[in-house]
């Protein structure tokens, strides 16, 4: 399974569309399927961000190895602040207006 397969693989568990996974990471339905048919490929940026958005693993992401989500909150936070953290100031605020997006988003599907 390479990176394409498991980035669908991890939408699925999730149980979201392709829709509003794209939503979520600000990406285009179609560039979404575009991925997951492997018609383009995932780069490390795309990574980071669904880890940071959907705490998926992002070893597991990038290798099929360990397990496709962060096993604890305590995990999953560490890794969004180390993220976070490496970013410039600017790119700080655009993370922050997507995760209130996405906390948005979830409201809506309660």
């Amino acid at each position: 399974m390479n990176v394409n397969q498991r980035f669908k693989e991890a939408r699925i568990a999730l149980k979201m569309a392709q829709k509003d996974f794209a939503e979520a990471l600000c990406l285009s339905s179609s560039f979404l399927s575009d991925i997951e048919n492997e018609y383009r490929k995932v780069n490390s940026r795309l990574i980071k961000l669904a880890s940071m958005v959907f705490g998926i693993n992002e070893n597991w992401l990038k290798t099929g190895k360990g397990a496709m989500f962060y096993k604890s909150p305590t995990e999953k936070t560490n890794r969004l602040v180390s993220i976070f953290n490496e970013l410039p100031l600017e790119f700080q605020d655009f993370a922050l207006l997507h995760l209130e997006k996405l906390l948005e988003l979830r409201k809506k599907q309660k």
